[in-house]
Order: C-alpha cells, then sequence, then structure tokens
C-alpha cells in the first residue's frame, strides 16, 4: 500500500502546479478593468480554489465554455484553504477565492470586508460524505473517541475541519481538547500518514478514496456527524468588489450559478476534468463522491457552524451574517 499511496499523492501534489498554469491562458497581468465590455473581449477573473476533486465542477464548466459564455476568463489560482486565499483577495491579487466559510467568519470579526457571495457545494446528508478522517488500518483508530490524544492533520488549522472533529469526538464521549492539530496540505496526505507523522487525517477526495482505497479506515464523516450537509465551499470576494465592480460581481455570480447547475447534471465530465486536473486514473475519479453543487447559500449551514465555534471557543462572538453572507 505504501508505494500506491505515495505514488499517487505526489501526483495529486503536482495538480498544484498544474492548477496554476494551464487551466487558463490569460494574462497574469491583466485585470477586470482591461477589458472592454462592448468590445467582445473576456473579462480576467483570477479565482482561488483548491485542488481536490470538488473543483471538478470549476474545470468541467471552464471547459465548456460557460465562463466564456459570460464574458469571463477564469484563472486559477492554487490555495489550500479559504482563510490562506484572504490575504490575497484583500490585496487584490485574486477577485474570488473557492474556500470554507470560516476564514470569512473570521475576517468578519475583524472588519476586513470580506463577503460570502455564493455558495458552491455542500457535503451529504446521508451516505458517504466528501470528505473523512481517515486512518491507516493499523492505527487502531476506528471511531471519533479515538482521536482523543492523537495527532490529526487539518488543510488549516482553527477552520470548519478541527472544529467539526471536535464537535464529533465529544458527542462520541471523547475529550477533544487532547487532540493534536497539525496542517498538512490535502495532496500530502497519503505520504505522511504512511511517514506516521500524523495518527489520522481529515481529507476529502481523492485522497480520502486513496487511504480507505488502500486499506485504510474512514474514522468519521465530521460535516455529517454535526451539520449535516454543511456547506464545504463557498464563494468568497471583498464588499469593495461589491462597491466598485458590482457588474463583475453580476456577471461572475451568473456564470457560477450556471456553471454548478450544469456540473450537476453532467457529473461525468467533472469526473473527466477531476481526472485531468488531479492527475489520476480515470477509474479512481469514477469512484469519487460528489457533493451537491449549488449556489444557494439557503441550507448551508453557516450560522450553525458560526454558533459551533462560539461554544469551542474559536472565536468570541458571532459574525455580522447580514455583512458576512450576501447572496447574490
Amino acid at each position: 500500500m505504501k508505494k500506491s499511496l505515495a505514488t499517487i499523492g505526489v501526483l495529486a501534489a503536482a495538480a498544484l502546479a498544474l492548477s496554476g498554469c494551464s487551466d487558463s491562458a490569460a494574462d497574469p497581468e491583466s485585470s477586470p478593468s482591461d477589458a472592454d465590455a462592448g468590445s467582445g473581449e473576456l473579462t480576467t477573473v483570477r479565482v482561488a480554489a483548491l485542488p481536490i476533486a470538488e473543483t471538478g465542477a470549476l474545470w468541467a464548466a471552464m471547459d465548456e465554455g460557460i465562463f466564456e459564455e459570460h464574458g469571463l476568463e477564469i484563472e486559477v489560482v492554487p490555495a489550500q484553504g479559504g482563510a490562506n486565499a484572504i490575504p490575497a483577495l484583500l490585496s487584490g491579487d485574486i477577485e474570488f477565492a473557492i474556500g470554507q466559510p470560516f476564514g470569512p467568519i473570521r475576517a468578519d470579526l475583524q472588519d476586513l470586508g470580506v463577503t460570502i457571495v455564493g455558495n458552491y457545494a455542500n457535503s451529504l446528508t446521508e451516505g458517504t460524505d466528501v470528505n473523512a478522517v481517515v486512518a491507516l488500518a493499523d492505527s487502531g483508530i476506528t471511531r471519533p473517541a479515538d482521536l482523543a490524544g492523537k495527532k490529526v492533520s487539518v488543510n488549516t488549522l482553527g477552520a470548519a475541519g478541527d472544529l467539526t472533529i471536535r464537535k464529533a469526538v465529544q458527542d462520541d464521549g471523547g475529550d477533544p481538547s487532547t487532540i493534536e492539530f497539525v496542517e498538512v496540505a490535502f495532496p500530502d496526505v497519503p505520504a505522511q500518514l504512511e511517514a506516521g507523522t500524523m495518527d489520522a487525517a481529515w481529507a476529502p477526495d481523492p485522497f480520502r478514496g486513496i487511504i480507505v482505497g488502500g486499506g485504510g479506515t474512514s474514522v468519521v464523516a465530521p460535516y455529517q456527524a454535526t451539520i449535516p450537509g454543511l456547506t464545504v465551499l463557498t464563494n468568497i470576494t471583498t464588499q469593495a468588489l461589491l462597491d466598485e465592480d458590482p457588474d463583475l460581481v453580476a456577471s461572475y455570480s451568473a456564470a457560477m450559478t450556471e456553471a454548478l447547475e450544469w456540473a450537476s447534471d453532467n457529473e461525468e465530465a467533472v469526473r473527466a476534468a477531476i481526472a485531468t486536473n488531479l492527475e489520476i486514473p480515470e477509474e479512481a475519479a469514477a469512484g469519487i463522491t460528489l457533493p451537491t453543487f449549488t449556489w444557494d447559500l439557503a441550507d448551508a449551514g453557516i450560522e450553525d457552524l458560526g454558533a459551533l465555534a462560539v461554544e469551542f471557543e474559536y472565536i468570541e462572538t458571532e459574525p455580522d451574517y447580514g455583512r458576512l453572507i450576501q447572496q447574490q
């Protein structure tokens, strides 16, 4: 198993560089203001996204030409998490980020002018979920309470991953305060688990599937166990962009709405895009659990996440949801 996990993990890690250089031929020096709306030229929009299976909807919609139909050319910028993309949003290096909502929650509490303008994908309320805490077969970890006292990786510390894991462990009778969380990028999970640098890891597909398919254990799907259907990824931007270029935000929102609806009806195309962009076999992509792709934030569970964050003292108070969540 070691050879297969490490090899596939390295190939998936290479997608970080791939997604930054091959998703768009756009000139990185261009900006939305460079395009003439009446000239037929495309407006370049830089979007931070993670190299995970969920991004397949974006990649596939780009290949389908949906964004071009709305006058946009998407340049995908690799990211490790929503929180990590926020500095790039605030500096204007990117216009949008597709990431977890916890980064924007923290940003709102600091009055940084970050807003969630749309959903992207929700986790599943039942069955195999899109992410899980996984461990190797010989770890002895089989249930959430077993994670107490263990070292567990997440892609971004202090966010929805470790928060929901703590809640799941508590609900199973374990002491969540004894878990040592470490930050590990998703593509590095298979190799790092084998190397023994952590006892378990929280990971989405295809990395969850790599571990479980290699004989490992799916310990718990923390989103499903705590806030069923919780959003996996949201679309994030700044209040400044909303105020200064509402037409761009409207175009992006319309394009993303269509893209996510199309992705929901074209799973084969999404899986093909995953296989290509993450450099994994088509048969592996065929077995990936896909989320519920949607632009609608109505059932995203963001307020439940904020309340849970207060309960576990991740934050002192909940954000101003009216300012944070601005469905477009």
